[in-house]
């Protein structure tokens, strides 16, 4: 059974250093994509603080589909343009929503979210997802969190077959 280290967010970017390392022993043998994105979903809910929803959702037909994920029920179909999710997969970057109650459009799946942090998943050049990690606090996420999460995402998507 995995047991996750407790991990101090006073050093953020030794935090990620740790985080990947614990990750890596989740993903080491594994390559199916759905239960690496699981684990990977309930890793980043129990390791980082703060957070009411961390997870995937997955571009199916055209639009963002919910996939594996911790927190709340959310929001089931984003289309492509709308929302953090969906700009971020139109902009094909990172999105960094330090309010999400001043972002156009922001999809209120969780009243409580007010900040937002949407990392998309490209794969030869096509987007094929996005991680996404939202929380109560505003202003939450910082370029420290950026840079963790796309990195965990790059390894995600090493380790992960196609879905």
């Amino acid at each position: 059974m995995f047991q996750a280290a407790t991990i101090s967010a006073s050093d953020k970017p030794g935090f990620y250093r740790e985080l990947v390392q614990q990750l890596e022993g989740l993903l080491h043998g594994e390559h199916d994509a759905i239960a690496n994105a699981a684990n990977l979903s309930a890793l980043l809910y129990d390791a980082m603080p703060t957070l009411n929803w961390a997870g995937f959702y997955l571009m199916r037909d055209g639009e963002l589909v919910l996939g594996p994920f911790q927190g709340k029920p959310a929001c089931v179909r984003i289309p492509v343009g709308r929302g953090v999710c969906g700009t971020a997969v139109a902009r094909r970057e990172t999105m960094l929503v330090e309010d999400v109650h001043a972002f156009p459009g922001h999809i209120a799946c969780d009243a409580a979210s007010r900040s937002e942090l949407v990392v998309p998943l490209i794969r030869d050049g096509e987007v094929i997802g996005v991680i996404d990690l939202d929380s109560p606090e505003p202003g939450r996420f910082d370029a420290d969190d950026q840079a963790g999460i796309e990195a965990i995402a790059s390894l995600y998507l090493e380790a992960s077959d196609r879905f």
